[in-house]
């Protein structure tokens, strides 16, 4: 079985993933930090 890493930084996730909605698709991260860089990517320009 694939083993399921960050969307943001490719860390490998454990139990504590957090869901993000990025363009419609809910994506796992790591931790706060990476989900606060996608966000910020998805509303940049």
């Amino acid at each position: 079985m694939a083993e399921k890493t960050c969307a943001a930084c490719d860390y490998p996730l454990d139990g504590d993933a957090i869901k993000v909605t990025i363009g419609g698709r809910v994506v796992e991260v790591c931790c706060e930090e990476c989900a606060l860089k996608l966000r910020e990517a998805e509303a940049s320009p």
